[in-house]
């Protein structure tokens, strides 16, 4: 480590709190009584129960239960993961992946000396290996509650009081789990639109979009947010005429700007198209295919747009229905997130929430370090979660990962600054394998070189910021990174290049 660096990052460390401090992620904190609960030692009731089986739910409950707590976790799904496993991340990855390899088969392996004579989409096969994933890491996660000593009760748990929730289990019947301690780790729903019905079959959610039973030859996507813009990518690749329609001027709102717009361009070069400053007046399926009235944003003249599948991916809603959270006065804001304190207390003791169901982003790896920390309080040990260094993929190809500030939060924050770009087509491993798009940015304090944000677009981007994270958890400077060795050739080089970039030059451009 750079003595001068280190020397810098010292005299930044006022600068940094001030920082975290003006984050609007940072914390939601209230001014609410921190209540301690004592362990219970009864044989029927726990230490600790979650609502709830999704990342944060199963990683609390098996976090509780490693420190020794008694512990229960509720899933009305009847299969553990949540959303993430079950409906969303995996399986999508996976679609993302296997429709990778196909456009690569058909596109690129020929440039690489592969031939054959024609290749072509198995849809039930892709299907099915999807599937296959998703059955393997559930049943993982039940082994681990079985190693773990962690009770695992499957149906819909309801509070009908601060200690006990009722539970309609899925093989009928009804039984009372009993808790000093409860975590609601329910997670959110999809976010409908007014006027619009989803059927899971024309008109679907993230659900439907990841079980079509064929490949539809025109797909509307509503919302370019990370979502959609990942479902479309999925099926554009497969053959689909993609059209994104976006109420906002610009895709992925969070996303660095400069970033932003490079991403989009290669989106576009992909055959995606936007429609954006666009709204959507109705979507009407009694006809064979699908027709969709749409009018700008600002007001103006109406037009039509046919498709066969229209997606809506216009974001996620915390999911608290039928919780009985009036029943025991949990409070809740304007948009039904359940406000918590720095210790993840709601305003009724022994009662917690973490994950979607709070605010903050709607992401598993968030949901996961909350329920770790929510745990650790409850054992009387310190938790920390800290939600300016929570990384951001869309999991496209090139993939866009971030951590940090974007350059407009630098500026709002009226911070000197300097910013470091290297692009991947000056990178050799890139080159070498013909798969060069994309660019590191970074942004460092001008005056300590300390990092305030990295933003990558690149193949396996979602891998590369992690050097990034870590750097920004240590407080390092740009200097740090350029100054560590980075095997040769990788596509890390280029994030060495861009520190190199950022407080003084770059080797290879």
């Amino acid at each position: 480590m750079a003595m001068a660096s280190f020397a810098r990052r010292k005299a930044s460390l006022l600068l940094s709190k001030n920082l975290c401090n003006s984050s609007d992620a940072l914390r939601y904190s209230l001014s609410l009584t921190s209540f301690s609960r004592g362990f219970s030692s009864g044989s029927d009731e726990n230490d600790v129960v979650v609502i709830g089986g999704g990342p944060g739910g199963y990683v609390a409950a098996i976090k509780a239960a490693q420190l020794g707590l008694k512990t229960t976790c509720i899933e009305k799904r009847g299969t553990l993961g949540g959303t993430c496993l079950n409906v969303g991340c995996i399986p999508s990855k996976a679609l993302l992946h296997s429709s990778h390899m196909y456009h690569e088969a058909k596109h690129s392996f020929a440039s690489h000396g592969v031939k054959f004579p024609s290749v072509e989409v198995d849809l039930p096969a892709m299907m099915a290996q999807k599937d296959k994933a998703v059955t393997n890491l559930t049943r993982g996660i039940e082994g681990l509650f079985k190693k773990n000593k962690v009770n695992y009760v499957k149906g819909y748990g309801k509070f009908i009081s601060s200690s006990e929730v009722s539970v309609d289990s899925l093989e009928g019947g009804n039984t009372v789990v009993k808790g000093k301690n409860i975590i609601i780790a329910t997670g959110s729903d999809v976010k409908s639109l007014p006027g619009i019905t989803i059927d899971e079959k024309r008109i679907v959610s993230s659900t439907g979009a990841l079980a079509l039973s064929e490949i539809p030859k025109k797909l509307v996507v509503i919302g370019a947010g990370y979502i959609g813009l990942e479902m479309g990518s999925v099926w554009g690749r497969l053959g689909s005429e993609v059209t994104v329609v976006e109420f906002a001027s610009e895709i992925v709102p969070t996303m660095d700007g400069e970033v932003r717009k490079q991403f989009q361009r290669t989106l576009e070069k992909q055959k995606m198209k936007f429609l954006l400053k666009t709204k959507v007046v109705s979507v009407d399926s009694s006809g064979d295919g699908v027709r969709l009235t749409l009018e700008p944003a600002a007001g103006g003249e109406q037009s039509t747009l046919e498709a066969d599948v229209v997606l809506v991916s216009a974001g996620r809603t915390p999911f608290t229905a039928g919780l009985g959270l009036d029943k025991i006065g949990v409070e809740t804001d304007k948009v039904g997130r359940i406000l918590v304190n720095e210790r993840f207390t709601t305003n009724v003791p022994g009662v917690y929430a973490i994950g979607d169901v709070i605010p903050g982003p709607m992401l598993a790896h968030k949901a996961e370090e909350d329920g770790v920390a929510c745990v650790e309080f409850i054992a009387g040990k310190e938790g920390h979660v800290d939600y300016n260094l929570v990384p951001g993929v869309v999991y496209t190809h090139p993939e866009v990962a971030s951590v940090g500030k974007t350059e407009e939060q630098v500026k709002a924050l009226g911070v000197d600054y300097r910013v470091g770009k290297f692009p991947f087509l000056a990178n050799s491993r890139a080159k070498a394998i013909d798969d060069a798009e994309g660019v590191v940015k970074i942004l460092a304090e001008k005056e300590t070189d300390r990092i305030l944000g990295v933003h990558i677009m690149a193949p396996n981007a979602g891998e590369l910021i992690h050097e990034a994270v870590l750097a920004l958890h240590y407080g390092a400077s740009s200097e740090d990174i350029a100054r560590t060795c980075h095997a040769h050739p990788t596509m890390s080089e280029a994030v060495k290049e861009a520190a190199m970039a950022t407080y003084d030059k770059p080797i290879h451009i």
